[in-house]
């Protein structure tokens, strides 16, 4: 990729209303990030939005990464070789990552370990243990830099290579108290990101964020989890992936013990130590999966333009598959997937996780 086409790249990915799904189709649809980026208005007004959309210009871009490069971070896209295997085989990939350290630790075998930010003191102990235990056996952990499990998996891991995987930006250090966690995690691990430098982030991000968490890993230990926790998000994420799941049991006096009991009893594996994750990394097969095809796919304006506003009578606040609505279209997948991007464009549809579509 030309220096062109990364800036193009790095524009259409923080275009409005392109997230990775539309990011994806419209590569595979055109060919380079430059041709989307020409043909982004026109194809927004095609699948009904009326306002422009939001689109960074050259010098908004070239001002993020010159951003990074001041916080020592780089900008790896999709394409480029140095970009995490796994990472690159979910259904979409993000487009790019921020990365402080080194990435090459993900090339690695690669176990998630994630749990309460208020953890009991005998799941971090546990947690800390575990990471340190799989470090030596030569995996690398991965987690969310958040108190509690994540704070207790990284310094277990640190000596052997830990990632951490932040909702905000590269240096978006959050909690405070963990800034020197993050710089230690920069120097002797790494930091990954999928938003700009100097992003705050929200509550809307860490979903996203866990998704990374899982993205990069060939299996997601549970340690604690309430029933409404983001580590079961990570856990959910993880099996739409086709990674292993595994959960630690707890008391059932504990709530913290209530989501990986239950996830226990929904089928993921029970984790005791070292031997039943490296028995899980074992039966994974994901290595051999190969990242997604961004070969040119043709498609007609006028193939896309017969079948659109049909897709969009199939929409509903009910989430269905994208199979499913190639079924039920009854028109060629290229054709149906186009039309479903130029409506997200619009505002008119919205990409899940899964793989599933719900009205915009």
């Amino acid at each position: 990729m030309d220096a062109a086409e990364r800036l193009a790249w790095l524009r259409l990915a923080r275009a409005e209303q392109v997230g990775p799904v539309t990011f994806a189709q419209l590569i595979n649809r055109f060919g380079s990030a430059a041709a989307a980026l020409d043909l982004l208005p026109d194809l927004a007004r095609r699948g009904g939005r009326s306002a422009p959309l939001r689109i960074p210009s050259p010098a908004a871009a070239m001002a993020e990464l010159a951003a990074g490069e001041a916080l020592g971070a780089r900008l790896v896209c999709t394409p480029d070789d140095d970009f995490p295997q796994l990472l690159s085989s979910i259904d979409p990939p993000p487009p790019l990552i921020w990365v402080l350290g080194d990435i090459r630790l993900a090339a690695r075998p690669t176990v998630a370990l994630v749990g309460a930010r208020i953890a009991s003191a005998a799941g971090q102990r546990f947690a800390r243990g575990l990471a340190a235990q799989l470090g030596e056996a030569g995996v690398v952990v991965v987690s969310g830099m958040a108190r509690g499990i994540d704070a207790a998996v990284h310094e277990g891991a640190l000596p052997t290579g830990t990632i951490a995987v932040l909702g905000g930006g590269p240096d978006d250090i959050y909690p405070l108290e963990h800034a020197d966690l993050h710089a230690r995690l920069a120097d002797r691990g790494a930091v990954v990101s999928e938003c700009p430098p100097g992003y705050r982030a929200q509550a809307r991000d860490f979903p996203r964020r866990n998704r990374i968490i899982s993205g990069l890993s060939q299996a997601v230990v549970v340690v604690e989890a309430e029933l409404r926790s983001g580590s079961l998000i990570t856990a959910r994420l993880a099996a739409e992936q086709g990674r292993e799941v595994l959960a630690v049991p707890g008391s059932p006096l504990d709530p913290r013990a209530r989501g990986t009991n239950d996830l226990i009893r929904q089928g993921a594996a029970l984790c005791e130590g070292l031997e039943d994750v490296l028995r899980a990394l074992g039966g994974s097969g994901l290595r051999e999966r190969e990242p997604p095809d961004y070969r040119h796919a043709t498609v007609s304006d006028a193939d896309v333009e017969a079948v659109r506003e049909r897709v969009a009578d199939l929409l509903s606040p009910t989430p269905v598959s994208r199979d499913e609505l190639v079924r039920l279209a009854r028109a060629p997948a290229g054709a149906v997937l186009a039309a479903l991007s130029e409506l997200a464009l619009a505002g008119r549809a919205e990409f899940l996780p899964g793989g599933m579509v719900t009205l915009g």
